[in-house]
């Protein structure tokens, strides 16, 4: 186990063999069921998580129940809630799992040993603070003026292998669309042959 974790930040942050191991002992791993929540809104999140194996997804809940998915978070990508773990704040996210998936966890002692150990793991935890809000204003203008279609192909390059894994009303949520108007766009989509998967 945590052998794609280990492989992620020798690739990307330089993290040497002696300096993973130094680091080791303040990571911890967890296993979580179909269904089951890694964060539940209105606590504070107190770790980050990297996926092993498995599928893990980010979502609110309006007041009449709906569910809004946030992100989707497969195997080598990272999650959490910033905001609720750097601010010490409740989290108004939930985080659960959508197949059987095996974790990494690790919280701000392991950041600040990892800047310490490794010279190169401060500009990385830079790096990866940055593309994540690259990534979230490009999640919202997609959301404002990307039509659905737009938007559906942007999903299927963001996440090319999850077409097939996650559940059409959960892409439907994730887009701002109804499963109805999904369905409108994969079938214009398939009848202009254009690959989708």
């Amino acid at each position: 186990m945590v052998e794609s974790f280990k492989n992620y930040l020798a690739l990307y942050a330089s993290v040497s063999e002696k300096e993973y191991e130094e680091l080791k002992p303040l990571i911890r791993f967890r296993h979580f069921a179909p269904g089951e929540f890694a964060l539940m809104a209105g606590d504070v999140c107190n770790y980050h998580f990297f996926v092993e194996k498995g599928l893990l997804r980010s979502y609110t809940v309006d007041p009449g129940g709906k569910e809004h998915i946030i992100q989707f978070a497969p195997e080598n990508w990272f999650i959490g809630d910033r905001g609720s773990y750097y601010f010490r704040e409740p989290s108004g996210i939930n985080i659960r799992a959508i197949e059987p998936t095996d974790v990494v966890m690790f919280d701000q002692l392991f950041v600040e040993k990892a800047m310490c150990t490794s010279a190169s793991y401060a500009m990385f935890n830079e790096r990866l603070l940055q593309n994540h809000i690259r990534q979230l204003q490009s999640r919202i203008n997609q959301l404002l003026s990307a039509s659905a279609e737009q938007r559906y192909l942007h999903f299927i390059e963001t996440y090319f292998n999850l077409t097939l894994r996650v559940p059409q009303w959960m892409i439907a949520s994730y887009l701002g669309v109804t499963p109805e108007s999904l369905s409108r766009v994969r079938r214009d989509l398939a009848t202009r042959n254009q690959k989708i998967s």
